[in-house]
Formats: C-alpha cells, sequence, structure tokens
C-alpha cells in the first residue's frame, strides 16, 4: 500500500510503498520546471532517503502525464549576471549529484517531457525507465547558454562523445523508442504502468544484499571517474570488505540451502 507522507515542502510529494521512497516533482502548472526552490527542496528530499535506513530505494518522477521536468524555470534564469548564474549552475549540479552518488539505487520514471536541467537530473539518477510519450532533450544552446546542470558531462559518458554533442550542439529533441536505442534510457514502457515497472526494478534490487548494492553503486560510480587499473584495484578493495560482512555469509548459506536469503545489512 502506498502512503503520502506529510511534509514542509511546497513543490514536492513524498510517498512511500515499503522500503520505496517516490518523490513527485509537483509543479504541474509550469510543467513541473525547476525553480530554486524546488531544487533545494529536492537536495533536502534526497539526503533525508539516503539517511533513512527504512528505505532502500527512491523513484523520481514528474505530477501529472504531460511532463517529468521540463527544464529550469526560466522566470529566474532571464534576469541572472554572470555570478548569479554561476551560483545557480554550482546549486543545481549538487542537488542532481546528491541522487547520483546515494548508495542506495535511483531510478527516474520519465513521464512526458524531459528537457534541460530536467534531462540533467534523470542522468544523474542511476537508472532510467521512460513512458511511450517521454521527449528528452538538451535545447539550452538556443538559448544562448549550455547546459549547467552536468549535461555536458554525464551525456557523453552514457552515450558516448559523438552522439552527446550532436544532441547538445543541435538541441535536438529525442523520442523515447530512440533514447532507449542510443542508451539514453534502460527501456520504455506504457505510461500507465510506468510507475509499476519503476517499482518493480526498485523491488528486484531490494531483494539483494544492501551492503553489495552500496558497494556496487560505489564502486560504478568512482570507476567512471578512474583509470580502469585503479577501478580494479577500488573493485577488489570492495569485495574484500564484503568478505567479512554477515550478509556474505548469509547469501552463501542461503543459496546452499535453497532459500531466500536474510539480509541484516552487518
Amino acid at each position: 500500500m502506498s502512503t503520502t507522507t506529510a511534509s514542509t515542502y511546497r513543490n514536492l510529494l513524498l510517498e512511500r510503498h515499503g522500503a520505496i521512497t517516490t518523490l513527485v516533482v509537483n509543479r504541474p502548472e509550469v510543467l513541473n520546471a525547476l525553480n530554486r526552490e524546488t531544487l533545494v527542496e529536492i537536495e533536502a528530499a534526497s539526503l533525508a532517503f539516503a539517511s533513512d535506513p527504512e528505505q532502500g530505494a527512491l523513484i523520481v518522477t514528474g505530477a501529472g502525464e504531460k511532463s517529468f521536468i521540463s527544464g529550469a524555470d526560466i522566470q529566474e534564469l532571464a534576469p541572472l549576471d554572470p555570478r548569479g548564474a554561476e551560483e545557480i549552475s554550482r546549486l543545481g549540479q549538487r542537488v542532481v549529484g546528491s541522487l547520483e552518488r546515494a548508495s542506495k539505487p535511483v531510478i527516474a520514471a520519465i513521464n512526458g517531457y524531459t528537457f534541460g536541467g530536467g534531462c540533467e537530473l534523470a542522468l544523474a539518477c542511476h537508472m532510467r525507465i521512460a513512458s511511450e510519450n517521454a521527449v528528452m532533450g538538451l535545447p539550452e544552446v538556443g538559448l544562448g547558454i549550455i547546459p549547467g546542470y552536468g549535461g555536458t558531462q554525464r551525456l557523453p559518458r552514457l552515450v558516448g562523445t559523438g552522439r552527446a554533442l550532436e544532441l547538445i550542439l543541435s538541441g535536438r529533441r529525442v523520442k523515447a523508442d530512440e533514447a532507449e536505442r542510443i542508451g539514453l534510457v534502460n527501456r520504455v514502457v506504457p505510461l500507465a504502468a510506468l510507475r509499476e515497472e519503476a517499482e518493480k526494478l526498485a523491488q528486484s534490487i531490494l531483494k539483494n544484499g544492501p551492503l553489495a548494492v552500496a558497494a556496487a553503486l560505489e564502486a560504478v560510480h568512482r570507476g567512471m571517474q578512474l583509470p580502469l587499473d585503479h577501478g580494479l584495484r577500488f573493485e577488489s578493495c570492495q569485495f574484500g570488505v564484503l568478505a567479512a560482512s554477515e550478509d556474505m555469509h548469509e547469501g552463501l548459506k542461503a543459496f546452499l540451502e535453497k532459500r531466500p536469503a536474510r539480509f541484516q545489512r552487518k
């Protein structure tokens, strides 16, 4: 059973279904655009999720059926001077980075328009499931600016430099089927099934050892920023650390006894 939790957030809704938290950006009147207040709230909610031992996975989506996050709030961007623009860029980078750095899986459930800062937030999530009506893109160059919330760095890592440059420099929009084909999203599902599919993915992860999931997330995240030999060394260290855990011994024992493992995060 899903429950909506009371909160002080003005622009977000938080729903809990067992160990899964769903964060809904709730500004449908502006297609869920990101203003400064919403960015700050997303960071606060992300950090609260990360520190909550009862919650094991986070799903991020947008209110309504039309838009995931349509981008930054243009009304706030227009009057910025260079210092203010750099400040909002750093804020956006920090906020989406808080999702990427989470030691528990973060899944973007992309419903509809996903442009600019919304696309950059989706890129920072560990996995992305898109609805059939999803359209993604980084159109900033058409406004005389560049992606400022990490898009120039994460998109090439995800789809390759050539494809990323084409999308960034042209500002071309990508429909769901192409997004799946180029690896921008993990898969595409009907809009009506989007939340359910995101929860199924989260549940498939939650049945595994939580210490191992956290270690794998960290190994992949760090490894993407390291030379291969350094990344392999870090992987070996994580492998060794987990060998001392009670969870590893429980996992092996459960496998041999042909029963579900009972992990204790120890």
